[in-house]
């Protein structure tokens, strides 16, 4: 990698450290691309590049990987939205659907004794949400280009 590569990819990881922190703020594209020195256009590029999915995706991604956590725990639907940064209950349950295959409902009503049962960095990685492979392949599901 040259300089410059690594430079750049110094930048989309300060961005991406962003939305793992700051899940549940209000996010938008130009707000991340800040962080990462770039224009909106460019870092979506870039980021999409680097980590295989758009800014938008890895945000929803992190927030619904959250809102399982919450549900598991017990939390309502509702407050799971909420607390995870969603500000609509019904784009939140279908983007839920969409990565989950259940919806936030169905999902909290399953014993998760297992996963209760494992350390939490485990569990993390064990349920963290995989999106299927039609919306990671082309598809930019967040309205900007790919």
């Amino acid at each position: 990698m040259t300089p410059q590569e690594l430079e750049n990819l110094a930048h989309l990881r300060r961005a991406r450290d962003l939305i793992d922190r700051e899940y549940a703020k209000p996010l938008d594209v130009p707000t991340m691309a800040a962080k990462a020195l770039m224009s909106p256009a460019h870092f979506s590029r870039q980021f999409r590049a680097a980590y295989g999915e758009t800014p938008y995706s890895h945000l929803m991604t992190r927030r619904i990987e959250r809102a399982m956590a919450l549900l598991r725990a017990g939390v309502s639907v509702t407050d799971a939205c909420m607390q995870v940064g969603c500000t609509s209950l019904g784009s939140f349950s279908s983007k839920f659907t969409e990565i989950v295959g259940e919806t936030p409902t169905e999902y909290r009503r399953h014993e998760h004794e297992a996963v209760k049962a494992m350390p939490p960095f485990v569990a993390r990685t064990l349920t963290r949400p995989a999106r299927p492979a039609s919306s990671r392949n082309g598809e930019a599901t967040d309205g900007t280009a790919a």
